[in-house]
């Protein structure tokens, strides 16, 4: 397996470099971090929802949509990302994704012990201290692969965090900005002596990863970008670097129930569940759902299963939501870590 330990590296090469690697069936671990800061957001959302797009635009700051789930994110220099790539055959790989969490948590947690943080594992995919995340990560299945992406946080623009996403008014994002800070910690927080958070600087803490990945999976062997990945990686820029992409989920929406005329409204539900928002946007005709959108930062396996269950619902009344979602579970490779079935019955009650 090969380690791509690449530092610095323009914000557009640390998110599809993994994506290329996947869509190629490389097994590899990439240490990376961008040399500019962006906004992130997760498959499942709706960037309109999520993201206030015109201060990203007027403080040009890109947003890039991952084909990996969870929410949005402000990322910059300041997080050293790892990308983990294995095929799915590999027998490395547990058979649930929470199983997955589990065992490949575990090495970020050590390097937290190892600098001196006494981090500790959450389920389902948190690493937490003191009651504060101080890691956000995520799985994903691109092509024969799956996806393990996360971070080490040495520091946080909480104020930044907070202006990127969309929200009603100021006072909300005030609130947004300290339940951030609130239940978001990092390294050189948590260490708050300044010469030990000198110490760990991204050549040590990527050679940690390097050495705790390696525990679970084996040596690594060094890889550059070579011809054919730089290739794939200029190919799906031209696929995923456009508004095409990253407005997919663009719907017109309300925050509220709006009645059309006699039998037709228009509603939208959110409901928060162990594993994620869900937002789900839909009309009611006659009793019937229609034009069913779901969005959120939970995660879903396979990733286009959520398109599935949206086509299953519509039409259904509300005494078949329960049976429709029954049916949606029924397929055994259907995997929705913190959600379940009753949580999707929360956020489709019209």
């Amino acid at each position: 397996m090969q380690l791509y330990n690449l530092g610095k590296a323009p914000w557009q090469e640390t998110q599809l470099i993994y994506h290329a690697l996947a869509a190629m069936g490389r097994e590899s671990l990439v240490l990376v971090s961008p040399d500019a800061p962006y906004v992130c957001i997760g498959y499942h959302q709706d960037v309109s929802h999520e993201v206030d797009t015109d201060f990203c635009r007027e403080n040009n700051i890109p947003i890039f949509r991952r084909k990996v789930g969870g929410g949005a994110v402000y990322l910059d220099g300041d997080q050293l990302f790892f990308h983990l790539i294995l095929q799915r055959k590999n027998p490395a790989i547990p058979p649930s994704k929470n199983a997955f969490y589990q065992k490949f948590l575990e090495p970020i947690v050590n390097i937290h012990h190892r600098i001196g943080i006494p981090a500790e594992y959450k389920p389902v995919n948190d690493i937490i201290v003191s009651n504060r995340k101080i890691s956000g990560t995520g799985v994903g299945e691109i092509g024969e692969c799956v996806v393990f992406v996360g971070n080490l946080i040495l520091d946080f623009n909480y104020e930044m965090m907070s202006r990127i996403l969309k929200v009603p008014d100021e006072k909300f994002r005030d609130k947004v900005r300290k339940t951030i800070e609130d239940n978001l910690t990092t390294i050189r927080r948590e260490l708050m002596d300044a010469k030990a958070s000198a110490r760990w600087d991204e050549s040590q803490l990527n050679a940690l990863l390097a050495d705790e990945f390696g525990k679970l999976l084996g040596s690594f062997d060094p890889g550059a970008k070579d011809d054919a990945l730089i290739s794939k990686m200029a190919e799906l820029d031209s696929k995923m670097n456009n508004d095409a992409w990253l407005y997919r989920k663009g719907k017109p929406v309300s925050k509220r129930s709006v009645k059309i005329r006699s039998g037709v409204e228009v509603a939208h539900r959110t409901h928060k569940s162990p594993g994620g928002l869900i937002r789900a946007d839909f009309e009611v005709r006659d009793g019937r759902l229609s034009n069913v959108s779901i969005s959120g930062d939970f995660f879903c396996y396979p990733k286009d299963s959520i398109s599935r269950l949206e086509s299953m619902l519509e039409g259904a009344s509300a005494a078949e939501i329960q049976n429709v979602l029954k049916e949606f579970y029924s397929r055994p490779d259907i995997e929705t870590p913190g959600v379940d079935l009753q949580d999707w019955i929360n956020a489709l009650s019209a």
